[in-house]
């Protein structure tokens, strides 16, 4: 940062700001992290200078013997992270990684069966104003309107009446462990190809701490921040019977040149996530996630389904009489930063909520534990029954900074 002081002091000040707002705030929300230094070195890396079209062994530009060894690594170590068959490190996001998957499954037009977006699916898992929903028939399947929990029954039962092409499980916000097992025998059942988007849980499972969707699965994409804490980027992991076909979708169907600064911070995170201190580090995250909930339900706060098995609670605000949008602004105000998020069977518009998201994978890579989660639910409890009282969140502001302060945030970086 030290080149970029001088170079470009405007630009520099933003970045230092922000370095400060994560130092001296709660980062809650479910999908973001802190990765390492060693991942952000490999991210800045000379490794950015390269272009490297295709793939290892077969480039179409000279001077790649370098770039091949190291996505050749990224590649066998995230086949052994997660037991797959073949893996592709290139996709630059989740979005390319589903679309590939898609374009490796299905002819554009086919149908694609997954959770409703306001129940916990995610953009690219069906949203009428995303490529998935304009390409492809959508076919939803619900939360249980009473228990708020995925109803395998019914969701086997619609599969039969419709089926799908491929049947879609993993979510953004579904606060449950899921049963990959059921999902196999449903897509079985009705003849379609199964596909996880691992995402949110990608650490949880690397560490032992939510069970493996590989074995159950014909397709699996990821990205590889949130609870895996590497570098924004995704991958794609696969059975022998896809693997060309995804590699195939990715380049050159979707993508040019991949960028290898990122595969290489991809291949330190899967270093790091093989290391015995990553599976403490992803059973803690859920110990928290825990801890946090049952805080919060003494605090009186209603969640979804009534707790989590996983790194992520959704909080639905309704009785405490206000928007998901309007917590999430309080508490930005006093240094807690969550984000809104609807929850199952939502009266309140995505740009409004009902709901929060909140996560513990960046509290618990400070070093948090089941007591800074207590602390912090009456924090928020605090702050969303005072939302209009600016001396209160400017108290619960000074607060959050002194307990944050008792977990310092890339103190190597200096100030």
């Amino acid at each position: 940062m030290s080149y970029i002081s001088s170079l470009d002091p405007q630009l520099y000040a933003s970045m230092s700001a922000e370095l400060l707002r994560q130092r001296t705030g709660l980062e809650m929300i479910p999908s973001e992290n802190f990765c390492s230094l060693a991942v952000m070195e490999a991210q800045g890396s000379v490794l950015t200078n390269k272009y490297s079209e295709g793939y290892p062994g077969k480039r179409y530009y000279g001077g790649n013997e370098f770039i091949d060894q190291v996505e050749t690594l990224a590649i066998e170590r995230a086949k052994k992270l997660f037991g797959s068959f073949a893996a592709n490190v290139q996709p630059h996001a989740g979005s390319q990684a589903n679309m590939a998957a898609y374009f490796a499954a299905l002819e554009p037009g086919q149908s694609i069966m997954g959770l409703n977006l306001s129940h916990g699916g995610h953009l690219t898992h069906g949203s009428p104003v995303n490529f998935s929903g304009k390409w492809y028939k959508i076919i939803p399947y619900n939360v249980d309107k009473e228990t708020q929990l995925l109803d395998y029954d019914a969701i086997k039962k619609l599969a039969m009446e419709q089926k799908p092409n491929l049947i879609l499980t993993g979510y953004t916000a579904y606060p449950r462990t899921i049963n990959f097992g059921a999902f196999r025998e449903i897509a079985d059942a009705c003849g379609a190809v199964l596909m996880t988007d691992m995402a949110h849980i990608a650490g949880l499972i690397a560490g032992g701490a939510h069970p493996n969707p590989i074995p159950f699965s014909d397709i699996v994409t990821s990205t590889t921040h949130k609870t895996l804490r590497g570098p924004r980027g995704a991958i794609v992991l696969s059975t022998e019977a896809f693997a060309q076909k995804i590699d195939k979708a990715v380049f050159p169907g979707l993508q040019g040149g991949p960028f290898d600064h990122a595969i290489a911070a991809k291949a330190v995170c899967f270093h790091e996530a093989m290391q015995p201190e990553f599976s403490t580090y992803a059973h803690a995250i859920v110990e928290n996630a825990k801890a946090l909930a049952e805080a919060l339900l003494s605090q009186g706060f209603d969640l979804v389904s009534g707790g989590t098995d996983n790194h992520l609670l959704l909080v639905d605000l309704t009785k405490k009489g206000i928007t998901g949008k309007e917590a999430q602004l309080a508490l930005d105000e006093a240094g807690i930063t969550v984000n809104k998020n609807t929850i199952p069977y939502d009266t309140q518009s995505p740009f409004i909520t009902s709901g929060i998201r909140i996560g513990t994978p960046a509290l618990t890579t400070r070093g948090m534990g089941k007591g800074e989660m207590k602390e912090i639910a009456g924090f928020m409890a605090k702050v969303i029954a005072g939302k209009e009282d600016d001396t209160l969140k400017a108290k619960i502001r000074n607060e959050v900074r002194e307990l944050a302060s008792k977990f310092p945030l890339y103190p190597e970086l200096g100030e």
